[in-house]
């Protein structure tokens, strides 16, 4: 059976590396390994959608990564707003031990890091922000799932910001966040990447 980075246990031998990376201003060190997204470098999505965080007016309180990986925005939000709450979720258990891991390394004291599909296992429903760079090879359900259930989990003016490519789902995505919301915005189009906006 083929293996993804939204395998829930990923059994693909372990082949760790380590690499430092500056995000919105700050240089941030990622141990990543194989079974988990995009563990060479940050990729280009993630970039992408801080940008179009760093671009907007934002001053979050609580906030919540679906779908974090090893945490490079979960952390660099983290470091950003030191007065936060970041809570970031996966399945992947790989990636959230690395995602542990790397708000120690980063000394990153302001973050929740659990496991859950979707919204399963989040309990909260007063987070400001919710961002995700969905799992797109997890097909369209699973990423429209995600879309559709920020709602529940975010508070009276809270936001939900998502990156995806045109290619794989943007447009389609965009629907979803207007019927769900009322409202959704492209915020910032960069290579191909939309970065989609929702308030609730």
């Amino acid at each position: 059976m083929t293996e993804y980075y939204y395998s829930t246990q990923p059994t693909a031998a372990h082949d760790e590396q380590t690499f430092s990376f500056s995000l919105l201003g700050s240089n941030l060190r990622f141990t990543t390994d194989s079974g988990v997204f995009s563990r060479r470098t940050v990729d280009y999505g993630s970039r992408t959608l801080l940008t179009a965080l760093e671009q907007a007016t934002i001053a979050p309180h609580k906030i919540l990564d679906v779908g974090c990986g090893y945490g490079p925005l979960g952390l660099a939000l983290a470091r950003r707003f030191p007065d936060s709450q970041v809570t970031m979720s996966d399945v992947n258990k790989r990636a959230l031990a690395l995602a542990r891991r790397n708000a120690d390394a980063n000394q990153v004291k302001n973050v929740t890091v659990c496991q859950s599909d979707g919204y399963a296992a989040i309990p909260a429903t007063d987070y400001d922000l919710i961002i995700t760079n969905p799992p797109v090879r997890a097909g369209k359900k699973v990423v429209h799932g995600i879309l559709a259930g920020a709602g529940d989990h975010l508070v009276s003016g809270g936001t939900l910001y998502v990156v995806l490519q045109k290619k794989q789902g943007a447009p389609s995505a965009k629907k979803l966040m207007e019927a769900t919301f009322s409202n959704c915005q492209v915020v910032l189009k960069q290579k191909g990447y939309y970065v989609l906006r929702s308030e609730r």
